[in-house]
């Protein structure tokens, strides 16, 4: 006993070395995280000011502030006057708190830090879930690339990056389940009531256990050669049928309960959603992102072929449902990416052991397979790497470029901080997207005609805007009719040219992509014309 005591002595001391070295050594999967993450928002032109190249971000971050500073939650309208009081789901509230938050800590450096860490983790959980399900290094580091590629279009400080990573998440508590049946997998009940109250995606999980029950009920008929047993063969699909169930119940706990499921499903099925918001039609095929997601997309058919001709069905019904849903709208883009990635992982690993099984010891085959497993074992663990590299992110400033504003080259910046008594005062009409942005600068002072909620405007008064903004056949009764006193105005809008050519319109300043006008009042006879909103002069908003 006394001999053996030291050799336990130090194998116990070997064993805690090892692991701390492991803590101390970053792994390739690490590497990985830190890699997209520098190439993303460190070495690109725009920066980390990417991320909010969307104005949607203002009007989040405004929502949360009011729900942290009235402590309930908003039934009716906050940020319009075209649809002032009127009925409004704040239904990404989780977000929305988040995003205040984090504004009020570290201003925009913070949203920007944290949707970036977001998707890096996102990238990071992709490929460790590669790995994990049996794909080779070489394998999941080249479609781990074109799969976080093809989501790059969605990269926004927007609450569907919750979406982006809770896909992946879930799919791997799936995958564990079907491998060894176990209680882990009800945790998909607290993640759906999570993932409910922080983004509308939570409905891509129904739907992805929904073809699970169903995928795999077909998939027990067919190996068992047609029989249906209840207790026996179906039993799997059934059990996935009540955890489907159970995380439908679950969507229910939010501040709306079934009449946010009514909102969402009203919105998805607006005929005028899907043809006037450019997210919700299809897309174009048109940029490096929309590329790798045209390679993965031909590479996801032939996978689900595959498997299929081997009596497979759960992942082709994943992979061809998503596959329709991303081709009528480019937002379901990432959902198919996330799903589909792992997918082609492991088919082309199959592929890829098939092609260099029977090489020599010396063959190029057999080279590259033993390059790929070694590649593979360096991803496995996690070290403390990456929470060194946010903490010095977290700790400079100027080196990193962090966003002071959202990108000038989205929205007329220096334009509107030129004019603030102007935007902030006038009864403005301008775009949704720069009407976001004035929602962040000058809400509550300012109330916007419309922003980028195109879901609470609706046909009716979207139609409007666009015939204001296209120059339609009513659209200076359009402007009369709701009392705008100014306009904001981007150069391309046919609205530009038809505003310079009224006189009671006068311009502003115009910087070459963005054009202010000001409504002139008419004076009395004798005396001469005065702006609207002047220092002094009171107008009346109807």
């Amino acid at each position: 006993m006394s001999a053996s005591s030291p050799t336990l002595g130090l194998t116990g001391e070997s064993t805690r070395r090892a692991s701390w070295t492991r803590w101390l050594t970053p792994s390739l999967s690490d590497c990985f995280f830190v890699a997209m993450m520098t190439w993303s928002f460190l070495l690109t032109p725009l920066g980390w000011a990417q991320l909010l190249a969307d104005g949607d971000t203002g009007w989040h971050i405004r929502t949360g502030q009011w729900i942290l500073a009235e402590g309930r939650f908003p039934y009716t309208d906050l940020f319009s006057f075209s649809k002032a009081g009127q009925e409004w789901f704040a239904w990404e509230w989780g977000s929305d708190v988040l995003f205040a938050f984090l504004f009020g800590r570290l201003g925009l450096k913070g949203i920007a830090l944290f949707a970036g860490v977001w998707i890096g983790l996102f990238g990071w959980l992709l490929l460790r879930y590669m790995i994990w399900r049996g794909a080779n290094g070489m394998v999941a580091l080249f479609v781990s690339l074109i799969t976080v590629g093809a989501c790059s279009l969605h990269y926004l400080a927007r609450p569907h990056i919750f979406t982006l990573l809770f896909v992946p998440l879930s799919l791997w508590l799936i995958e564990a389940d079907r491998r060894r049946p176990g209680g882990s997998i009800w945790l998909l009940v607290p993640l759906t009531m999570l993932w409910t109250n922080l983004h509308g995606g939570f409905l891509a999980l129904i739907a992805i256990l929904g073809l699970l029950s169903v995928g795999t009920a077909i998939e027990a008929i067919w190996h068992s050669g047609g029989r249906v047993e209840p207790r026996g063969n179906l039993a799997p699909a059934l059990r996935y049928g009540a955890i489907t169930a159970a995380c439908a119940a679950a969507t229910l706990v939010n501040p709306y309960g079934w009449q946010l499921h009514r909102h969402i499903a009203s919105y998805l099925n607006s005929d005028w959603i899907k043809s006037v918001v450019q997210e919700f039609q299809a897309p174009t095929f048109r940029g490096e992102g929309l590329r790798q997601y045209e390679v993965l997309l031909i590479a996801g058919v032939l996978t689900a072929a595959a498997l299929l001709a081997r009596r497979r069905v759960v992942e082709p019904l994943w992979i061809l449902f998503w596959a329709h849903q991303s081709l009528t709208s480019a937002r379901h883009i990432t959902l198919f990416a996330a799903l589909a990635g792992p997918l082609v992982a492991i088919e082309a690993t199959r592929l890829w052991e098939q092609a260099t099984a029977g090489g020599g010891r010396k063959s190029v085959r057999t080279i590259l397979h033993s390059l790929s497993l070694d590649l593979s074992a360096g991803m496995r663990w996690s070290s403390v790497w990456p929470l060194l590299f946010v903490g010095a992110l977290l700790a400079v400033d100027e080196p990193v470029r962090w966003p002071r504003n959202f990108p000038e080259a989205k929205f007329p910046v220096a334009l509107i901080e030129k004019h603030a008594p102007l935007v902030r005062d006038a009864r403005l009409l301008t775009s949704d997207q720069w009407g976001d942005y004035i929602l962040f600068h000058y809400w509550p002072q300012q109330k916007v005609f419309v922003d980028g909620r195109s879901d609470f405007y609706g046909p009716k008064l979207g139609n409007e805007y666009l015939r204001i903004s296209q120059g339609g056949w009513d659209w200076y009764q359009l402007i009369e009719r709701y009392g705008f006193t100014a306009a904001l105005v981007p150069m391309e809008w046919p609205l530009a040219s038809l505003l310079k050519q009224k006189p009671a319109w006068r311009v502003v300043e115009d910087n070459g992509k963005a054009i202010l006008f000001q409504k002139v009042v008419p004076a009395p006879a004798g005396s001469a014309q005065v702006a609207a909103n002047a220092p002094g002069k009171i107008w009346e908003r109807h």
